[in-house]
């Protein structure tokens, strides 16, 4: 069983940055397509951001721009840089491990493994 722990979330302004960080244990996090997703209150699932296994990153058209996915796989850790952030980005953030490469559009699925999440706050 892998376990994910999210860490990095807090409260900022429109326009400040965060630093996002998902600790994987029990299985090495290179053999998994990486993930991070979001929900808002009151609010369906997100997909962000993703990355493949050799290290290629893909973005919802919401942060694309603004978001950083990366992994390091010596670490096995996976990060969200987050820059210029909304209000609208105001959500929980799930980091999540799956064996299977998912697009990020449509309804997300469940992935395979997924963390506890981190909250972040952005005010106006």
């Amino acid at each position: 069983q892998m376990q994910l722990v999210e860490s990095g979330g807090g409260s900022v302004q429109t326009g400040g940055s965060l630093h996002l960080s998902c600790v994987a244990s029990g299985y090495a996090l290179s053999a998994y397509y990486m993930y991070w997703f979001r929900q808002a209150p009151g609010k369906e699932r997100e997909a962000v951001a993703s990355i493949t296994r050799g290290g290629s990153p893909s973005y919802a058209d919401s942060v694309k721009g603004r978001f950083t996915i990366s992994r390091d796989n010596a670490k096995n850790t996976l990060y969200l840089q987050m820059n210029n952030l909304k209000p609208e980005d105001t959500a929980v953030y799930y980091c999540a491990a799956d064996t299977h490469g998912y697009v990020l559009v449509g309804p997300v699925p469940t992935y395979r493994y997924s963390g506890k999440g981190t909250h972040v706050t952005v005010s106006s």
